[in-house]
């Protein structure tokens, strides 16, 4: 059994360690992550997407989020689910991520 509350915490942690490749934001506050889960075990699947389906980032970006979730204390397995539905847009920035743009 793992502190999932704790486990959570910190894997977000982790995401906002990860920076989408085209725009100076982390994929946390980007909003490039729909969801998570963290079970009992300390399994973890990560639900995610990309700023465009046709990202040049799209395997390396995947690929780091899992190492960086892989790596965090109590994680004893990651899933990365990449997903276009809903299609990511600027609606699903956090507030900070808009102001760093100038978009506010």
């Amino acid at each position: 059994m793992v502190d999932q509350e704790l486990v959570e915490k910190h894997v977000i942690e982790a995401l906002r360690t990860v920076y989408d490749p085209e725009i100076p934001l982390n994929i946390y506050e980007l909003g490039l992550i729909y969801g998570m889960a963290v079970g009992s075990t300390g399994a973890v699947t990560v639900r995610m997407t990309l700023t465009a389906a046709g990202c040049p980032a799209a395997q390396a970006l995947p690929q780091e989020v899992e190492e960086r979730v892989r790596a965090v204390p109590g994680v004893t397995d990651v899933k990365i689910d990449l997903v276009f539905d809903p299609p990511w847009d600027r609606s699903r920035m956090s507030e900070a991520a808009r102001l760093q743009l100038g978009l506010l």
